[in-house]
């Protein structure tokens, strides 16, 4: 029998959900097992969810899925890699999911696959530091170094569920993880769209929602009962605004520097946001004073709740215990095992032929001496980058072919 996963907010379980794990199982078979990672009660795009966890996990439940996990809350507001490597790792960690699902505007698997390897590599690493420096977005930047390798197929990155499905490859190559990803086509309209065909985007239903319309025409009908329910005991719709005060109240207690370890980009952003937090009397006004070409409102989102509950982007690295690679493996991806918080020694198999870039990099609890295999042909800049309790020396194999800075 089959197992699916798939990554999910239900923010709420509407019929494009049901038509999903519907095409699913009509693709992989009836018997098809599905186990969801979703977000609890905050989501990715730096918001609370419109309903507390184990009512949507009910929805979920109710409209075809089997079982249903909670995705941290660390990856749960990360930006779309962090929410992806999450995502695959808490599915990875069933032993039993096969297979990863996921809604797509191009519905096409390998391009997204294609794009994914490309953004792994040390040119389009380059390229995209070259965009930076040039002051235009993030989102912009990587997808102009994009075009510059994969030409017109770098066009999914403007789409935010292809965004999410070239993140889901990267983060199930850089995990081995045993699973292959499956894009499936959206029905209806898109990501932030209105209503078609009896379907509505999900941002669409949670205006109706906040706004006291009806919006059971887009819900599964459990979900639209689980939801008269949740409103008619006090717990729905949940929005920022019904915490706003305590909001404020805690950006206005803390000081510019202890904004820093929450501006995952580390450039600076957490300057200008303060600024704003100073100026202004409403979380809308904070952002839009804060927003500026290169700054996404997502991403400002983010960093206002993560101050407020307190998440640093250190804490998806927090992975701790020790690390042991199969004999088998021969390829480690770009920042694999990046910023983890593993405590051991790091033993290399001799069939590993290629480390990807920043492969270990800010692992501190790593130690010990370091071995690279003989048959080792190829490192990446950075892959033992800010290491300090690694000792000994280094001997690089003379059948290495290409080497970057350590």
């Amino acid at each position: 029998m089959r197992t699916a996963g798939i990554i999910s907010e239900y923010n709420p379980f509407h019929r494009g959900h049901a038509w999903q794990i519907g095409e699913l199982r009509r693709r992989l078979g009836a018997e098809t097992a599905v186990v969801c990672a979703m977000s609890g009660s905050f989501v990715q795009r730096g918001d609370f969810a419109v309903m507390r966890t184990h009512a949507r996990a009910e929805a979920a439940v109710r409209g075809g899925a089997d079982l249903v996990l909670e995705l941290p809350l660390p990856w749960a507001i990360a930006s779309a890699e962090g929410f992806a490597a999450g995502g695959v790792g808490v599915l990875a960690a069933t032993g039993a999911v096969d297979t990863l699902v996921f809604g797509s505007e191009c519905g096409d698997t390998e391009t997204l696959k294609a794009v994914a390897a490309a953004l792994e590599s040390e040119s389009f690493a380059a390229y995209l530091r070259q965009g930076l420096q040039e002051g235009v977005s993030f989102a912009a930047a990587r997808e102009a170094a994009a075009r510059k390798l994969l030409g017109e197929k770098a066009a999914v990155l403007a789409q935010p569920n292809d965004i999410l499905g070239v993140e889901y490859c990267k983060a199930i190559a850089r995990q081995n993880a045993v699973m292959e990803p499956l894009a499936l086509p959206r029905r209806g309209v898109g990501h932030d769209g209105g209503a078609a065909e009896g379907f509505a985007s999900a941002s669409r239903i949670r205006e109706l929602l906040i706004n006291g319309a009806c919006a059971d025409e887009f819900l599964t009908p459990e979900s639209a009962d689980i939801y008269a329910r949740e409103c008619a005991a006090g717990r729905a719709p949940v929005t920022m605004a019904n915490a706003e005060r305590a909001i404020l109240a805690r950006l206005r207690a803390m000081r510019e520097e202890d904004l820093a370890p929450f501006d995952g980009g580390g450039e600076g952003l957490y300057h200008r946001f303060y600024d704003a937090v100073q100026r202004e009397t409403s979380i809308e006004d904070i952002l839009a004073a804060a927003k500026s070409k290169r700054y996404a409102y997502a991403r400002l989102r983010r960093l206002l709740l993560a101050a407020y509950l307190g998440v640093t982007p250190e804490d998806i690295g927090s992975l701790t215990g020790t690390l042991s690679l199969p004999s088998t493996l021969e390829k480690i991806g770009a920042r694999a095992f990046g910023m983890c918080g593993f405590v051991c020694e790091l033993n290399i198999p001799e069939k590993v032929k290629e480390i990807g870039w920043q492969a270990f990099v800010a692992c501190g609890g790593i130690h010990g001496e370091l071995h690279l295999p003989s048959g080792l042909e190829t490192f990446g800049r950075g892959t033992f980058q800010e290491m300090p309790n690694m000792t000994g020396s280094i001997t690089i194999s003379q059948g290495v072919k290409r080497k970057l800075t350590i």
